[in-house]
């Protein structure tokens, strides 16, 4: 499998030696969507500014489109667009005007101006200044800078961050679209697990500077088809409950059942007969499966 990033053994400290990243390994696969998800603080600005030279780099490497970023930066990063934190707008200049500052440092057709307005659909507002652009055209505005000179990869820090549900909803579309119709390779971090699951074909979790998943979005699903315990509804539940814990079965009461630890099948057929054999009817007993969320909260736990 080709890579558009590759990073080996990334780390990095603040001066009072206070680690922030420890050996994050990382491969964005060339055309993906690639998720790069965590809480607020696990490290996934950091990690995203060292891979564009925003941070210098002190141990580890970082390969970008095949090539070393220590060697080759100039070179990548005119084939990269970025959005990092908040987006470098003149807000007393046009949309078009934003852009045509962009233009004279990239040296690229002016032709790219009107073609990354249209792409983000504020070919309409071109000439409005970007002081009253919304937040959500703000962020369509940053990303025209992003793609305005075609760049093969884009790297996106939080772009739906402060955006309201419908915001959220355009940007994820857009992204979709960027990289199935031109081909674009897109690593964009997130704390948000569900509007990730809906946009990412692939994805990184990172937690307290460290990764602790990463993988295809069906691998990372596949977990949820674990089990992790059953839900057990008898006629009488209180009942059940205490001849559970004379057994020493660590249980949970709540108003569905009783949840059971995810024990061998065998152990729950036995417990379905003595329940029976003790006149206790049992209406059921359900596997219970991961959900995302669960495993994300999971992976990210100490």
């Amino acid at each position: 499998m080709a890579y558009c990033i590759e990073v080996a053994g990334l780390a990095y400290q603040f001066r009072d030696k206070t680690p922030v990243l420890q050996d994050i390994q990382l491969k964005v696969p060339q055309g993906a969507i690639y998720g790069f998800l965590g809480p607020n603080g696990a490290g996934k600005t950091t990690t995203l500014r060292l891979i564009t030279g925003l941070l210098r780099m002190q141990t580890g490497n970082v390969q970008v489109l095949g090539k070393s970023f220590r060697q080759h930066r100039l070179e990548i990063l005119r084939q990269t667009g970025c959005l990092i934190e908040s987006p470098a707008i003149y807000e007393h200049l046009s949309a078009a005007d934003n852009l045509l500052v962009l233009q004279r440092i990239y040296q690229c057709p002016k032709a790219n101006i009107m073609e990354a307005l249209n792409t983000v659909g504020l070919q309409a507002v071109r000439d409005k200044k970007a002081g009253q652009f919304s937040l959500g055209m703000k962020q369509r505005l940053a990303l025209a800078m992003a793609l305005l000179h075609h760049p093969r990869l884009l790297i996106l820090d939080e772009p739906t961050n402060g955006l309201d549900p419908n915001g959220i909803i355009e940007m994820r579309e857009l992204l979709k679209k960027i990289n199935r119709e031109q081909g674009i390779s897109i690593l964009i971090s997130s704390h948000l697990l569900p509007e990730i699951e809906k946009l990412a074909t692939h994805i990184g979790i990172i937690s307290k500077g460290r990764m602790v998943f990463e993988g295809s979005l069906e691998q990372l699903s596949g977990l949820r088809r674990q089990v992790r315990g059953y839900l057990l509804e008898t006629t009488d539940n209180a009942v059940a409950a205490k001849l559970l814990s004379a057994r020493d079965i660590p249980i949970v009461t709540d108003t569905e059942g009783i949840q059971l630890p995810a024990l061998p099948v065998a152990v729950i057929t036995e417990l379905n007969s003595q329940l029976v054999q003790r006149g206790i009817g049992v209406y059921g007993i359900q596997p219970v499966k991961n959900d995302l969320e669960t495993i994300f909260m999971d992976l990210i736990q100490p």
